[in-house]
């Protein structure tokens, strides 16, 4: 049974989301400050963790980067606030995904089983992927650059080996959705800014890519 740490402080939204997670077969436990939440998740970690954006003390935003500091556990945002710019800073947080208020609950439980089933998912049958300095290992879930270890999260991670995987070949943003999210229906924006951080951390200059690259009007394409 997947474990779910919900950080939400409106107590009847808690609630509610603790009691249809459960029906769902989650096993759900909440926290109603960041600061309440991260403690939680240090002495019982949860398989995926949710967050509200709108929590008192430390934000949403603050609760992510805290969590990315020392933890790779899957992050979905569950906020009221759908514009792009929260959207953005958010993912650039480090969260994974992005779910806006009000969703129906089969809904955010598919998207849960999704990430969790991203935690479970084994490794391509390969041992690296070489892209001149930039070197890519599933079967030791490592990233090097320059010889160098690249911290990236999980979902990251996942980008970069389906990427690679598919070397030279243009992915459109929905096939990465479907294959690294597991949704068949989400937003691109997803996978704009999981690229984006990506560019950050394994391109010598972000803003002009030599690995991963943008084809207009097509996806995205890692070099070979």
């Amino acid at each position: 049974m997947a474990s779910v740490l919900v950080i939400e402080d409106d107590d009847r939204i808690r609630l509610s989301l603790l009691l249809a997670l459960d029906e769902e077969g989650f096993d759900a436990n909440g926290a109603g400050t960041a600061e309440e939440g991260l403690h939680r998740q240090r002495r019982h970690p949860a398989d995926v963790v949710m967050v509200d954006l709108m929590l008192p003390g430390l934000d949403g935003f603050e609760c992510i980067r805290e969590l990315r500091r020392s933890d790779d556990v899957p992050v979905l945002v569950l906020s009221a606030r759908d514009a792009t710019q929260d959207v953005v800073r958010a993912l650039e947080a480090g969260a994974d995904d992005y779910v806006v208020k009000p969703v129906p609950t089969e809904e955010l439980a598919a998207r849960l089983r999704a990430l969790q089933r991203r935690v479970r998912t084994p490794a391509p049958p390969v041992s690296s992927w070489t892209f001149g300095e930039l070197a890519v290992r599933p079967d030791a879930a490592e990233v090097t650059l320059g010889g160098e270890p690249v911290a990236v999260t999980r979902t990251e991670f996942r980008l970069l080996c389906e990427l690679a995987e598919h070397a030279g070949r243009v992915l459109s943003r929905q096939q990465l959705l479907q294959r690294v999210w597991g949704y068949d229906v989400g937003d691109e924006r997803l996978v704009d800014v999981h690229v984006g951080r990506l560019r950050q951390k394994i391109e010598l200059d972000p803003r002009n890519p030599r690995h991963l690259v943008t084809v207009r009007g097509m996806g995205y394409k890692l070099q070979p």
